[in-house]
């Protein structure tokens, strides 16, 4: 890894050497066009720290720190061009790691394609795509949760019984709308969608959103539902999709308002969660496990706009309109947290600061 930022700093002395002018004094030059990488090609385009005017002396501080908590991968996108990409403690471009539960934003974007083509309306009852009789809840109880409530973790079906979304461990907990709690029970949006296009969920995920920004990956059957593992890059693809409002190239691929909705508070318990997106800038967060309100924003160091897609082990992708960044972290836990969100996500803001600022 040194050797490599060795590297880098080589080749910006010999760009900068053979320079036939001086330029210290001129602003740095930065492209604010929007990039996509192909498809079916390993090609992206580059920018260079120096380039942006970013602090170049801090990058090395940053990868020290991600090598030293785990990370297997560490990718910064500004504006959809790679200005870092970086693997370590034995991973590389070509390896799969899983997403955790920073693939829940997968669903999300499925819902608002299968909304947009009319299939599913997600204010709509989940049990007029499932049936009467997907959960353990009493029918009235039942009838009261929409997909909208998946999406937002406010089912009000009890989050104590695990991971396992099998009918039995569906049980009523609180009428839906009235109480969030961080649940596996989103798994059955995928359901629905399957339901509603008669696609198997692989088939209408490859086709509807996989294939078109030519990510790679599948979805893996854990114990309890499916984990998406993909390359790093893959997951930079996702995280470009969604900081341009599910454009690809001229093609929408995401509903642009749906997307909007996605990543603004869902519901008035959780200030800080969109649909399974999670929200900086807000006055409060609840976290997984716990019915606590927390005062504060949710990572404090990290812009006011910052919207994350956060799994177990420290899987994060950050999307920073205001910076035009898309951040992505794969790797293994970096501190003791057990829950999504981490001490880990400030503290590698702190790092990122320094970096860009």
């Amino acid at each position: 890894m040194k050797k490599r930022f060795f590297h880098l700093i080589l080749s910006i002395c010999i760009v900068v050497s053979c320079t036939s002018e001086d330029t210290t004094n001129e602003p740095p030059i930065i492209d604010s066009s929007l990039y996509f990488p192909p498809l079916n090609s390993n090609t992206w385009e580059t920018k260079t720290i120096e380039n942006l005017g970013w602090n170049v002396n801090q990058l090395q501080p940053l990868l020290d720190f991600l090598e030293d908590k785990n990370s297997k991968s560490f990718m910064i996108l500004y504006n959809g061009k790679i200005v870092v990409e970086e693997y370590m403690n034995s991973h590389d471009a070509t390896t799969p790691w899983y997403w955790a539960s920073a693939g829940k934003t997968l669903t999300t974007a499925i819902s608002g394609i299968a909304q947009d083509e009319g299939l599913i309306n997600i204010n709509s009852k989940v049990s007029d795509y499932l049936g009467e009789g997907w959960t353990n809840a009493p029918l009235e109880k039942e009838h009261l949760i929409t997909c909208k409530h998946l999406l937002s973790m406010n089912s009000g079906l009890d989050d104590a019984l695990g991971d396992n979304v099998s009918k039995e461990n569906l049980q009523y907990k609180a009428d839906a709308g009235t109480r969030w709690a961080y649940h596996n029970v989103y798994k059955k949006m995928q359901d629905v969608i399957s339901e509603a296009s008669n696609i198997n969920w692989n088939s209408y995920f490859n086709n509807k959103l996989k294939d078109k920004i030519g990510m790679t990956g599948a979805w893996v059957q854990n114990t309890d539902f499916n984990v998406y593992w993909s390359n790093t890059r893959s997951m930079a693809r996702f995280g470009l999709l969604i900081y341009a409002n599910g454009k690809w190239n001229d093609t929408q691929i995401i509903p642009e308002d749906y997307l909007n909705e996605a990543t603004d508070t869902s519901q008035n318990i959780n200030q800080s969660y969109g649909y399974l997106w999670w929200l900086n800038g807000k006055s409060s967060y609840h976290l997984p496990a716990t019915q606590l309100t927390f005062d504060g924003e949710l990572i404090p160091n990290a812009p006011d706009d910052t919207y994350v897609a956060l799994g177990k082990n420290d899987q994060k992708i950050y999307v920073v309109p205001s910076k035009k960044l898309v951040i992505v972290r794969m790797g293994n836990k970096a501190n003791n947290d057990v829950l999504a969100l981490s001490s880990f996500d400030n503290e590698l803001w702190d790092k990122i600061n320094a970096l860009i600022n």
